[in-house]
């Protein structure tokens, strides 16, 4: 498996969130959107791997993955958002997040960049959002030539499902 690996420094990014001037985010793409979650929830990004199905998972679950010895859930963001289905393709990647210390892969349809930008430009999310519930968007950022949503990880994925998820792997495969 290729590992795609996020290199910060750790220190000085706590350092500026907690300052609160400038907010680091890892931008991806899902469609033609483009969505940003905050680089210290990233712990890496991988290529596409071949993912192993769970019987009884939520819907947007696509399934484990066994990462250095680990297995863990992998989320399809695309049929978590509801949006249309797409093959998988070279350019897909699982972004592997801590999200509350649960680990969790998200499949997006590729990573673009790491973006810095003051947090005073974080714009609050608009009242009526077309593809995805509101309640998921921290705010909206204004790119050059387009928009980025900003997604508060703690509300994209339900963690009480998650939970009930892992028991299901940890019976399945005896891991957690």
């Amino acid at each position: 498996m290729e590992v795609e690996t996020l290199e910060t420094t750790a220190n000085q990014d706590t350092e500026e969130a907690a300052m609160g001037d400038e907010l680091q985010v890892v931008a991806f793409n899902i469609s033609t959107e483009v969505f940003g979650v905050d680089i210290l929830k990233v712990q890496e990004i991988n290529r596409m791997v071949e993912i192993t199905k769970v019987p009884q998972a939520p819907h947007y679950v696509e399934g484990v993955i066994n990462l250095r010895g680990k297995v863990i859930p992998i989320v399809d963001l695309r049929k978590r958002f509801n949006m249309e289905y797409r093959e998988h393709d070279k350019n897909t990647r699982i972004l592997v997040v801590d999200i509350n210390s649960n680990i969790l892969g998200m499949v997006v349809d590729a990573v673009s960049q790491v973006l810095r930008f003051p947090v005073s430009s974080i714009e609050p999310p608009p009242e009526i959002v077309t593809g995805i519930d509101s309640d998921y968007i921290k705010g909206v950022v204004k790119l050059e030539d387009q928009l980025l949503i900003y997604l508060d990880l703690s509300k994209v994925i339900d963690m009480t499902v998650l939970a009930a998820f892992s028991s299901i792997i940890f019976f399945l495969f005896g891991l957690g």
